[in-house]
């Protein structure tokens, strides 16, 4: 019998009974939390396994959903994504231990897992299904509790999602209220879950107000940030394939990945080269009159055009009045500077590749070190060469925590299509403000206590083979989740639509108004007008 996901009534707007009820999910979390780290290795995976099977069943499902929910993005490559957040993402990690102490006989020393407790996740409109699978599955790996806050523009299947990963785990004997959802995600609950010292961790992914609202909310944050990933075509790579590539990355999901190329830099020797080699891909290369036509569509006085984002190269062609082939993937726009002035060269969530051409490396090097400078900082990079004295000058020089060679930057940044940690959360580390700078994995979600021996030769270490850290019990029951004096329980939360005053949650009003206009922001760059 499936365990009931019951979901909350609306309460109060008062600041007290929303930071009540807010108390009651994480004080529910925290209990849920602790059960888990009653559970040996075997139980937690068991748990885990069951979270990925039904994530894996139903990626699919949610794929169309998000689609049809959001207006934007393909079906088929967002099935690819929320499969591959399922079992492989688990089968990268079967043979790493969050769970039992590790003991290192030649340092004398024992680490035993501390899990974070309570997270709180945030997930992004753009990857609604695969961060939502991706957040829960480290969780669980790592036995923490976790609430999801999900996009507004895609809360029905992130909603939906969570439920189902929340009954899959519960039937595989997880405790109840191990993942729960925010069903009405709006302002006054976010301020509430982040402000509160009931939350344990932010897991963040947004752009950089997101993160820097996270790191202020006095709470511990892993925050990543936005990408504008430049491609660099050396003289030296195989043209031909680096050009399909290309296409193939750029126009996967219509582009709205953030480690998808931005900006394609290459040199004089090879531009003829590399052009016909883009158009045989699929490519479409823009004349300057159509560059200008994409430049004055994408951008207005508000940023980036949000009618545009995650829509296919046909279409924005359409709506520019421009004729291209039936079978064109992107769009390449020819510039002639990087900054600020050139706003192509700034992040473009939709198929339309901006592409420059260097006079020497050093001069693409150091645009490529531009791109990222205005946008994107930390975040991804690509190049395409077999010269390795040429990807050592790249990688050393821009300012970016990933550097992908020979591979499409979409996947390769993001783990898929190279031996990085498989993420959809990309630290974006000290070039972008973030406080990692590598793709959040498990590890970062578990601490470890290290029990260290005098180093003394004569000081013998004791065997620590064979024993496990053991929680002190029994626990109370889990705390009610309803109105006062309800039993119930539930693996979702609905919120209230009204602000609150000054006084909730623990963040200042600076941070509330931050806040605001962040979310706001956000909503004008994501949701279609």
């Amino acid at each position: 019998m499936e365990p009931e996901i019951r979901t909350l009534v609306d309460i109060s707007d008062s600041p007290a009974a929303l930071k009540g009820r807010v108390d009651l999910v994480l004080e529910r979390a925290r209990w849920a939390s602790f059960e888990f780290q009653r559970l040996d290795r075997d139980a937690v995976m068991r748990i885990v396994d069951a979270v990925a099977e039904v994530a894996h069943e139903k990626a699919a499902k949610y794929a169309e959903w998000a689609v049809e929910e959001a207006g934007f993005g393909v079906a088929a490559h967002k099935r690819l994504k929320n499969e591959m957040t399922a079992r492989p993402l688990v089968d990268f990690y079967r043979n790493e231990d969050f769970v039992n102490p590790r003991i290192d006989e030649a340092r004398k020393i024992v680490e035993i897992p501390r899990p974070a407790g309570v997270i709180f996740a945030l997930t992004p409109s753009t990857n609604p299904i695969a961060t939502v699978n991706f957040k829960t599955i480290l969780a669980m790996l790592t036995r923490n509790a976790i609430v999801m806050s999900p996009h507004p523009a895609v809360r029905e299947c992130s909603v939906d999602a969570a439920h189902a990963m929340a009954r899959a785990a519960v039937e595989a004997g997880a405790p109840e209220g191990v993942i729960q959802v925010v069903e009405d995600p709006n302002i006054p609950l976010i301020e509430a879950f982040m402000g509160t010292d009931k939350t344990d961790v932010i897991l963040a992914t947004g752009g950089t107000a997101m993160v820097r609202t996270a790191y202020s909310s006095s709470n511990p944050a892993i925050g990543v940030g936005p990408g504008n990933a430049p491609v660099f075509v050396d003289a030296s790579a195989d043209i031909k394939l680096a050009a399909q590539r290309i296409v193939d990355s750029k126009c996967f999901d219509n582009s709205i990945l953030c480690t998808n190329e931005s900006t394609l830099i290459t040199l004089e020797e090879v531009d003829q080269n590399l052009r016909r080699s883009l158009q045989n891909a699929g490519a479409y290369i823009c004349d300057e009159d159509e560059t200008k036509l994409l430049r004055n569509y994408l951008y207005h006085e508000r940023g980036f055009n949000v009618a545009a984002l995650g829509q296919d190269a046909m279409w924005i062609a359409n709506q520019v009045g421009m004729n291209v082939p039936s079978k064109t993937r992107i769009l390449v726009t020819p510039i002639t500077q990087i900054g600020i002035e050139e706003p192509l060269s700034k992040e473009k969530l939709c198929p339309v590749l901006s592409y420059y051409v260097a006079k020497s490396v050093d001069q693409a090097i150091a645009q490529a070190r531009a791109v990222l400078r205005l946008t994107g900082a930390g975040h991804s990079a690509a190049i395409h060469t077999q010269d390795e004295r040429v990807a050592m000058a790249y990688a050393s020089t821009v300012e970016s925590y990933r550097v992908v060679v020979n591979a499409p930057c979409s996947q390769g940044a993001s783990g898929f299509e190279t031996n990085l940690a498989p993420s959809f959360t990309i630290g974006t580390g000290y070039f972008g403000r973030s406080s990692v700078g590598e793709n959040i994995r498990p590890d970062h979600l578990v601490h470890w206590t290290r029990l260290a021996y005098n180093s003394d030769p004569l000081e013998q270490m004791g065997n620590y083979h064979g024993l496990s850290h053991q929680l002190d019990g029994p626990l109370p029951k889990a705390p009610a989740d309803g109105v006062p004096g309800e039993t119930r329980q539930s693996n979702s939360f609905r919120g209230v639509t009204s602000p609150g005053d000054g006084s909730r949650g623990g963040i200042d009003q600076g941070v509330r108004d931050e806040l605001r206009q962040l979310i706001a922001e956000e909503l004008r760059n994501v949701l279609k007008k």
